[in-house]
């Protein structure tokens, strides 16, 4: 093979609200941890053990911008994207962080919308047009 690949495909639930950040220009970044988890049962002790693994997602612009309207903590999204490494200085240290860059996504469900009477079918239209 002669290329790389680098994608990312998560489901999983918001730990928090999207966090947004605009620019000049009119760009936006948001940024949420996402919670995947693994569960099995221990041979030994026969009881159930879950893992979960919290990954920091960003998405920009537009996506940003839906997120942040009709995302809430607790909701459960399908993210797809690339792993990305940043590298930045905090106290005079060299620091990392690595982040899921999404560039698409599906709200599988949203308590926004849910509790008032929607269904994710009309979550995903409404998205949709404001993506168009």
């Amino acid at each position: 093979m002669a290329g790389t690949i680098n994608k990312v495909i998560l489901i999983g639930h918001l730990g928090d609200a999207v966090k947004m950040h605009y620019f000049e220009g009119g760009n936006a970044i948001g940024r949420f941890p996402l919670a995947t988890n693994e569960t099995y049962t221990n041979r030994q002790t026969g009881e159930k053990v879950t893992n979960v693994e919290w990954h920091n997602i960003v998405v920009r612009n537009k996506l940003a911008e839906i997120c942040e309207k009709y995302l809430t903590k607790g909701d459960k999204v399908y993210c797809e994207g690339r792993i990305k490494t940043r590298q930045y200085e905090a106290d005079g240290q060299k620091r990392y962080a690595t982040e899921i860059q999404v560039q698409e996504m599906t709200f599988l469900s949203t308590k926004k919308d849910l509790t008032n009477g929607g269904s994710n079918t009309e979550i995903v239209k409404k998205i949709m047009l404001h993506l168009m």
